[in-house]
């Protein structure tokens, strides 16, 4: 008798835990604290105040890429017709030298990149993200060419991969904070 007890609090217990299980949690990245209605999105191109040349591109281009990744939202470039308005502004990029050769040449370089960005229920129009001054920045060292001498191949080169990893860094964080409710 007492056995069957217990096998009826341990069923009881075992049944409790498997109903519970869908107990709110999700795998990061999954989820969107969006309201359902949103499901097409404008990103156009963003504003760009700088003097850098088409790196609205690549930072446009990496947030749809992490939104389409996502795969719940149609995404658009236009601004009208759209559920949702995803507008950012490119206000600052900063170059510093960050460390010097022996020749007191820079040798390594800190990339700083700044931008608002602000997300819009269109239905609604009310903001449902924003952040005016969301930064970011990354290192690059620059090879030297012969002789010691700094090569400008390189250092363009290397300026570009990080702009690319900055871009993939933003975009992420960009669609991250605005799903996922940060």
């Amino acid at each position: 008798m007492i056995r069957q007890y217990h096998t009826a609090i341990l069923a009881s217990a075992l049944l409790a835990a498997m109903a519970n299980s869908g107990c709110g949690y999700s795998l990061a990245g999954q989820g969107s604290f969006l309201p359902d209605y949103i499901q097409t999105i404008g990103i156009p191109l963003f504003e760009n105040t700088t003097t850098v040349f088409e790196i609205e591109q690549t930072l446009t281009q990496e947030v749809v890429t992490q939104f389409i990744g996502r795969g719940s939202y149609n995404v658009s470039s236009a601004d009208t017709g759209v559920d949702a308005l995803l507008s950012g502004t490119i206000s600052s990029i900063d170059i510093q030298p960050a460390t010097f050769s022996a020749q007191q040449q820079a040798s390594r370089y800190i990339f700083t990149l700044r931008v608002a960005i602000e997300f819009r229920d269109l239905t609604t129009d009310e903001i449902l993200w924003e952040n005016p001054a969301l930064t970011f920045s990354d290192e690059y060292e620059v090879a030297s060419g012969s002789g010691g001498q700094l090569d400008a191949n390189t250092f363009f080169g290397q300026q570009s991969n990080t702009v690319e990893r900055l871009a993939r860094d933003f975009g992420l964080t960009v669609v991250s904070s605005i799903l996922e409710a940060f």
